[in-house]
Parts: structure tokens; sequence; C-alpha cells
């Protein structure tokens, strides 16, 4: 009975400081998740540390200075100049707050196979720090269990007990990059505890920052629902570049196909080509689901089978390349080709996993003469070697342009016209006359 009064004290006087917005917020990983969330927080009232090992990261932070576009620079300069924001890389500083969000990388191996390295070592380090009646909040994502089966027996190598001395609970990041209508405020927010007490504290945390948080039963479920977020878009993508592949062969125009497809108001969600996927989810986390469903004797072929079409589209893309130099009587050996965009989509500066970069990779194994235009992206470092990217309006004619990314700022009727052949895997062209059978779609 005493234990229970004890623990009823603690989580009020946690969620006294959460309402009031005394609460003081640790964001450790001040990436394209984390620095979104440390200004949410900020924006709202909450005084808000962040932990990041990049030194120029910090430094960017505590002068105001943004370097991820889903944040607006002056509000984070005039976050930093109130000290409402601040960055370090003293893990010490987490001793003085009341709630930890931990938003580090969650990478595949070589092999495919979950890399939770950073999750496991954040979690030695907050084990030293952590107090009572503190939340920590992991978002990373990741196999289901990772929540109590890793993380929460790391934290309790501290003496305190998750869900009686400290609050533990999964809540999956839901960013974008570049989406101009949904950000962290109008996106709904999956809480999951170890209990109900845990779901209900991170319910209310999150709640001061986003319009809608949806509680579910506990942390596996909510990893669980962040992997099927990124499934399903992952294997409607796979369907669509196989889709296209055969619409190529049978000269049928796909994105005509997908157009009258998406004419039908229920029933079917238009997913469109490209030259692969990118990103940090949908390469990334079907893999997680699989390797976990193979703990329990499943053979997750649908999701592997997806990952393997997706993957192999840069090479379909440079065989586009290829076939269509060949018919010019041309090899991609010593052709001058020039790849617009290197982000994994449009009008972001966001280059993880893009298939822009695989093709330029593979382009240069072939002896290319590759180079390449991204404004958001201004060098990109491969396998050794540096390249820049050269001013648009400075590129002259080519054998062949590659439009792998449609950023807004492209003129691709110049594109078109500067070009011998282009190779279009976004359908940027569309609506382009091209009477001389120039351009090439995916």
């Amino acid at each position: 009975m005493k234990a229970n009064k004890i623990k009823k004290t603690k989580a009020h006087s946690l969620e006294k400081k959460i309402r009031d917005k005394t609460a003081r917020i640790g964001i450790i990983g001040l990436g394209y998740v984390g620095l979104p969330l440390a200004v949410a927080f900020a924006r709202e009232g909450f005084n808000v540390v962040g932990i990041e090992q990049d030194a120029s990261k910090i430094r960017s932070v505590n002068a105001g200075k943004n370097y991820i576009g889903d944040v607006d620079n002056s509000e984070l300069k005039k976050l930093a100049g109130s000290k409402k924001i601040r960055a370090t890389d003293d893990y010490e500083e987490l001793k003085h707050t009341d709630a930890i969000c931990i938003c580090v990388p969650t990478p595949l191996d070589k092999n495919k196979q979950p890399d939770i390295s950073f999750v496991t070592s954040t979690a030695e380090k907050v084990s030293k720090i952590i107090h009572k009646d503190q939340l920590i909040v992991l978002e990373s994502t990741t196999y289901p269990g990772t929540t109590e089966e890793v993380l929460k027996p790391i934290l309790e190598r501290s003496g305190l007990k998750a869900g009686h001395d400290f609050f533990l609970a999964f809540s999956p990041e839901r960013v974008d990059p570049g989406n101009k209508k949904y950000k962290i405020k109008n996106i709904p927010k999956v809480v999951g505890g170890i209990n109900k007490k845990s779901t209900e504290l991170t319910a209310l945390l999150y709640g001061q920052v986003v319009d809608m948080v949806h509680k579910v039963s506990s942390p596996r479920v909510a990893e669980i629902e962040k992997l099927l977020e990124n499934v399903f878009r992952s294997v409607n993508i796979a369907l669509v570049n196989e889709l296209s592949i055969l619409c190529k062969k049978m000269d049928i125009d796909v994105w005509e196909v997908i157009n009258a497809a998406k004419t039908k108001p229920y029933g079917f969600m238009p997913f469109y080509p490209g030259p692969g996927i990118g990103g940090h989810c949908i390469p990334l986390d079907p893999f997680y689901l699989a390797w976990k469903a193979r703990e329990y004797g499943i053979n997750a072929k649908f999701i592997e089978l997806a990952g393997e079409v997706n993957d192999r589209m840069p090479e379909y893309v440079v065989e586009l390349i290829q076939n269509s130099l060949n018919k010019k009587g041309m090899a991609i050996k010593g052709s001058n080709i020039v790849v617009y965009g290197v982000a994994y989509k449009k009008d972001i500066s966001d280059q993880r996993e893009s298939p822009s970069l695989k093709i330029i990779e593979l382009l240069m194994k072939n002896e290319a003469k590759i180079s390449y235009n991204d404004s958001y992206v201004p060098k990109i470092h491969l396998n050794g070697t540096v390249l820049h990217s050269r001013d648009v309006n400075a590129i002259k004619d080519c054998d062949c342009a590659v439009i792998a990314t449609d950023h807004s700022y492209y003129d691709y009727k110049a594109i078109v016209k500067k070009a011998s052949i282009v190779i279009d895997t976004r359908n940027a062209t569309n609506g382009i006359t091209d009477r001389s059978g120039k351009i090439v779609k995916i």
C-alpha cells in the first residue's frame, strides 16, 4: 500500500511539471528527428538540452544556426538566444532533466541486420545519470521488443526499477523531411509505455507539442506499428517499380496507368515508381521486421522481396542509360552524363540512402564522365572521390541527362534541350513535347 502511494506521488510530481511546463527536457541526438522535436518543446516554453556528439551541430544549435530544413532558422535563433534550447556533448547535463527522448540512428549493418549499437551505448550512458521520477522515451525506429528487452535492462543497472522509480515508453518518430503540410504538431503521435502510468505520462508529454496522441497497450505494439507504416510503403513502391519495368517492355506508359487507376474513389492508393528508395525509413525498417520474424520461425518473403525489387532500381536505371546510349552507337564509358538531383527526395538536402548516389557510383565504375547538380547538396563523397555540384546554368550539352530527383527549381525544358538523351525517373518531363524521342521514362 505504501509503495503504491509513493508511486502515485512521483507520477503526480512529474505530471504537474509537464502540465505547467517546468519539466526540463533532454533530447539525445539532434538530427532530422531530434532537432525539430527539441524546437517543438522549446517553442511551447520548455527548457531543452540536446545531447549531440557532432561538434559542428553543437556549435550551430548554440549559435542559433539551422542545419535541418524542417526547422525555421529565425525560430531556432530566437530559442537559442533565450536559452530555451542549448546543445552539449555532456551526458551529465541530463541529471537535471525530467524527461529524456532518445533519437539516435538505428542503421543496418552490411548484411542488412539491425544495428542498435547507438541505442545500447546511449542507454548505458543514461543508466549512469538516470534519477527517480524521470521519464525515458525511445523514438528511434527498431524491432519489436527493443524497449523492454534491451533498453529496460540496461537502464535498470542504475538500481532503479522501470515503471516504479522511473517511467519508460516507446514513441516512434514520424518525420517526413520537406513536407510542407505535415509537421510535428499535426502528425498524430503513437505512444506505448511499459505500464499504464508510463503510457499516460508519455502521452501527456507529447500532448504539449502535438494535436493528437494515440495510446497503445505496450512498447511492442508501438514498435511494430512504426515498421508496418514503412513496410506498407516499401511493398507498394516495389509493386509499382516492378510494374514500371513490365510496362516498359510492353510499351505502356506506367504513369498514365497510375493516373487512371487513382480515379477510383475507394480501394486504391497511388504509389509511384522511381530510381530506388532513400531516406532513413523505407530502405531500412522493413528489414528490421524481417529479421525479427526469423526469431519466430517466420520467413517474411513478401517484405524481403519488396526490398530486393527496390534495391535493384538503381541498376535498372543504369541499364536504361546503357541501352539508350547503345541505340546512338555510344557506350557508358567516356560518355558525358549529368545527374540532376542527389537528395533522396525533392526540395530537401537529405541524401541518406539516396538512389542517386548508387546510380552515380555504378556509372563511375563504368568509367562515365560524371557531373551532377543539386543546390541542396553542394558536394558528395563516394568511395574516396569528392564531387562538387555544378552550376545548373553552366551545364552545357551532354550525352545523357538523368533526372534522379525532381527538384522544383529545375527547368526541365532546358534540360531536355541540352541533352541528347534524358532518362526521366520521376515523370518530371510530363507535358513536354518530345518529337525526337530523346526522353526515356522509367
